[in-house]
């Protein structure tokens, strides 16, 4: 169901102060998860920022962390059996993990905001759309049932559902998967917060419709000036959309770069694998490549390079030492500004 905190607006930030500084900045962040079968690490030192303004795309494939670390910025990790041992979340050069609950509670919803992949699920069947997108308005500003279910009007109306005013007394299951997710936009814009963090938000979407929930997604972006964390692991939905992206791997962060230099030359053989399984129009009727084997029990990491046993160009030091991000440069040794490559072998992927 939807998170609803029960807190005041937080004070508005030292605009001065905070200018130098990125808007959320996750540093050496790890989580893991205490299991029956052993300790599962999901997350394993995890760092990434987002400025205001701008779009960072976390990409992977199921199981690689991406959820569990945005969950981690939430605050809403189910802790037991999640755990967090180490690590800092700064937003506004402010750590979270060091904050009390009540001090989170201000920024959850104010400050970020979440969309979860799964609306049908996130929304409450049993109230109305109108009623769930007041209750931000109800709860965190004070406002009249009136006054909010104006402000839901005013939502629908933002986010491009048609006849919101028609509507706003509907439920979720009389909305199509596109509507809802836009009502699930809605909820999280309500208080204008600084950062969204989007989760799969066009998942079970038809191509059509990704292609909407994404451009509106932007539109907006730029009219709050918003920071945004794309989570997906479809590639093909964040081209057009994100500023830099980071590839997940086994809870690490593998490759960072801004998108279209990713896209022109991926610098991980995880990365380019990705990439090759993309569907291509000038490769019609050929077989589609996928990369072999599948991702790493979490209980039970390999040594070395988490990606070895699936990687081509594998050699003995990727199963025994575990590569740091290397700063990623061109054949002259110029630099690639943003670009990093945990691979002992970056060299041989993107010059090769």
């Amino acid at each position: 169901m939807t998170i609803i905190e029960e807190t005041a607006g937080s004070p508005a930030p030292d605009a001065s102060r905070d200018a130098d500084r990125p808007l959320l900045e996750v540093r050496d962040l790890h989580v893991e998860f205490h299991t029956r079968d052993g300790i599962a690490k999901a997350v394993n030192g995890v760092n990434y920022s987002v400025d205001a303004g701008e779009t960072l795309a976390v990409l992977g494939e199921s199981g690689s962390g991406k959820s569990v670390t945005a969950q981690a910025i939430m605050g809403i990790l189910d802790m037991p059996p999640g755990r967090i041992p180490q690590g800092e979340i700064l937003f506004r050069g402010q750590d979270m993990l060091k904050m009390s609950g009540e001090e989170r509670r201000k920024i959850r919803g104010n400050k970020i905001a979440m969309i979860f992949q799964d609306a049908l699920s996130s929304l409450n069947p049993v109230l109305s759309v109108g009623y769930q997108l007041g209750e931000m308005f109800r709860v965190h500003q004070g406002l009249s049932k009136k006054e909010a279910k104006a402000k839901s009007i005013e939502l629908m109306d933002r986010v491009k559902i048609p006849a919101a005013a028609a509507r706003v007394n509907d439920y979720p299951h009389q909305f199509s998967g596109g509507m809802r997710q836009r009502i699930m936009i809605a909820m999280a814009l309500a208080l204008e917060p600084d950062l969204i963090i989007a989760d799969e938000p066009t998942t079970a979407l038809d191509v059509t419709v990704q292609a909407q929930v994404m451009d509106l997604l932007a539109e907006l972006q730029r009219e709050y000036h918003m920071g945004l964390i794309l989570i997906t692991h479809d590639l093909g939905v964040v081209a057009d959309v994100a500023d830099k992206i980071a590839v997940m791997y086994a809870g690490r962060i593998v490759e960072t770069a801004p998108v279209h230099e990713l896209y022109k030359r991926p610098a991980h053989p995880y990365t380019k694998g990705l990439l090759d399984s993309i569907p291509r129009l000038d490769q019609k009727g050929q077989e589609l490549y996928a990369i072999k084997g599948l991702p790493p029990n979490l209980t039970r990491i390999p040594s070395g390079c988490a990606f070895n046993p699936r990687c081509p160009q594998a050699q003995d030091v990727c199963r025994t030492d575990v590569p740091p991000l290397f700063p990623v440069t061109e054949r002259d040794g110029g630099a690639l500004a943003g670009r990093g490559s945990a691979c002992h072998f970056w060299k041989e992927t993107i010059h090769g």
